[in-house]
């Protein structure tokens, strides 16, 4: 009886000893992944298309939803499609809701696209991203296009 009172009594510190050990493993931030998406957007905005093709899966897709139909293309080809140009071009995310789950992440955010620092077309992207050797490169790509609303 001695020992079953002495043993509960140890139990709470036996419990934060291997507290630790039962610990889950870190969490991905949402930072790292919006890193990736904003890398990837700083290269396109420089029409570099070695700088894009570093956040991405050149496997993975782009899904472009225009007039209601969908234009798919693989990121690398998606890449080779954006060549340097004389406009500044410039996409713009906000309030940005980010997902993770261990080794996959999901972005949804509303965009602007800039042509000349004026507003071309908004929408909203969604980005899939996987962390491939603690890298987060995005696996495809979806977004939606229509003209900006007035102020």
């Amino acid at each position: 009886m001695r020992c079953v009172a002495r043993c509960l009594a140890a139990l709470p510190f036996a419990v934060f000893a291997a507290a630790p050990a039962l610990a889950a493993p870190p969490v991905a931030s949402d930072a790292a992944v919006l890193a990736t998406v904003h890398a990837f957007f700083n290269a396109m905005a420089r029409y570099d298309q070695a700088g894009m093709r570093a956040q991405v899966l050149p496997a993975g897709m782009a899904t472009l939803m225009r007039d209601g139909k969908p234009v798919q293309l693989a990121l690398g080809d998606f890449v080779d499609h954006v060549k340097p140009g004389k406009a500044r071009i410039e996409e713009r995310i906000r309030h940005p809701q980010v997902r993770i789950d261990d080794n996959i992440a999901v972005v949804w955010a509303p965009y602007v696209f800039l042509l000349d620092g004026k507003p071309h077309h908004c929408g909203t992207d969604v980005f899939n991203l996987a962390r491939v050797d603690g890298h987060w490169l995005i696996s495809g790509i979806a977004d939606n296009s229509r003209a900006c609303p007035s102020k």
